[in-house]
């Protein structure tokens, strides 16, 4: 047995003392859900954590253990648990009912203020998931120019559908022969990869899409003016540009894209536009969208039983109503503060720990260098993160297994703060390599 065995043993055991509840709740689900679980990205050993509710800052599991919550539902909630405004939106159209086969005002009032924000979009739909977002950005950016291929970055994660289910040319079991095909993966922030790509299929190549950060990679920003070259490269070639702005829409008013400055053809969203709720929605050009217009000649299908359902436009209204350029400079500082102070924290203890990511956004390694693509993700320590993780779970602090963090308008900085000393005391605690190392 290692040291480091020895203590992932202790902590599952101080888990399983802590939380016998979401114990029971896992013996239950494993019977009628595969692996007991839906979601892989909540998922981690001994068991999940199984969450009853939440309150602006924190959540409360099962056991009534309560948990500063720093991962917020994948960035989803950004106003903090059950907010009042979007509460009330919510419980407004609760007692009107749910769902109709109909048109429903909710809908254009939030597509008003998606179209208002973000300049690039003048026309948007909705649908129920990133997933679906990215895949008909894709299927709008292939009929608008005739072409077939999508260049897409290592790494990166556009939703499960099988064409973006690859990672460095090869897809897992259970996808479709020839999926992937017409995908080309470049390395992201090598600008050099991407230009001998498209010098070579420019005349096949449709779009390339590109997240505002790299989010399942492990929260990397695009560097040195990567997506300046990308717009340009891709206009050189007739390519259209989609940015898969899911998560990075909370990063400022018009999102990534503005703080980065740079206007793609076609734009995918979800998360935040949801206020909580399932939801995605992608838009762009008039030119590009209006292929999706029934009036059109011969429109594209897009169809759903809950694209736009005015629960998930109310919440969705209420919480963009909230998020003007103060609360989401709010939200982006107490980002940096906690990244500044993983640093301090590293240097101090000459750890190899790093907080990379953007404003809000951010996202631990286990490495000496902070990530520019995720070949480099992929080399931080995973199984001292994991036990950082239960460590920092048995501390009253919720962050992502794999090493995301992410406040809301709800979050303090003292707040915030006091994820730093918890992080300081873990190190403390947390055996070799990431305790005793020397970078």
């Amino acid at each position: 047995m290692t040291e480091q065995s020895d203590f992932r043993t202790y902590l599952e055991e101080a888990y399983r003392r802590l939380t016998p509840g979401s114990a029971s709740l896992y013996e239950r689900a494993q019977m009628v859900m595969p692996g007991g679980d839906t979601r892989q990205s909540v998922f981690f050993r001994p068991y999940p954590l199984f969450i009853d509710g939440g309150q602006g800052a924190y959540v409360e599991d099962v056991d009534g253990n309560r948990y500063l919550d720093c991962c917020n539902c994948w960035t989803a909630i950004i106003l903090g648990h059950a907010h009042p405004a979007v509460v009330d939106a919510v419980s407004q159209q609760l007692i009107k009912g749910t769902a109709f086969n109909a048109a429903n005002r909710h809908a254009v009032e939030l597509a008003e203020l998606i179209v208002e924000r973000v300049p690039s979009v003048e026309q948007v739909r909705f649908c129920n998931s990133g997933t679906e977002a990215t895949m008909m950005s894709v299927r709008a950016a292939r009929a608008f120019t005739g072409r077939r291929k999508i260049v897409k970055m290592q790494g990166a994660y556009h939703g499960s559908h099988d064409d973006f289910t690859i990672a460095y040319g090869e897809a897992p079991s259970g996808i479709m022969p020839g999926a992937g095909e017409h995908v080309l993966e470049v390395e992201f922030n090598n600008k050099d990869d991407i230009s001998r790509v498209l010098e070579e299929h420019g005349n096949d190549v449709a779009a390339a899409i590109v997240e505002g950060v790299m989010g399942s990679a492990g929260m990397i920003p695009p560097m040195d003016g990567y997506l300046g070259h990308l717009r340009r490269e891709t206009e050189r070639h007739g390519a259209l540009l989609i940015m898969d702005e899911v998560i990075s829409l909370r990063l400022a008013t018009g999102g990534a894209q503005e703080l980065y400055g740079v206007v793609p053809d076609l734009t995918a969203m979800g998360k935040i536009i949801g206020g909580g709720f399932a939801v995605g929605a992608f838009g762009g050009r008039r030119e590009l969208m209006e292929q999706y217009s029934p009036l059109a000649e011969r429109p594209l299908t897009h169809s759903g039983t809950f694209n736009a359902n005015p629960i998930a436009m109310a919440a969705g209204a209420a919480t963009l109503r909230e998020l003007d350029a103060d609360a989401l400079g709010y939200v982006n500082r107490l980002g940096d503060r906690f990244a500044k102070g993983v640093a301090r924290i590293a240097e101090d203890a000459h750890v190899p720990l790093q907080a990379s990511g953007a404003g809000s956004l951010r996202n631990l390694h286990v490495a000496d260098q902070a990530p520019r693509h995720a070949a480099d993700a992929g080399k931080t320590d995973k199984e001292t993160l994991r036990l950082l993780h239960l460590q920092l779970l048995l501390d009253g602090i919720l962050i992502a297994p794999r090493g995301m963090v992410t406040f809301t308008t709800a979050t303090t900085e003292s707040e915030v703060d006091g994820v730093l000393s918890a992080i300081t005391g873990a190190l403390k605690r947390v055996p070799p390599p990431l305790a005793a190392g020397k970078r």
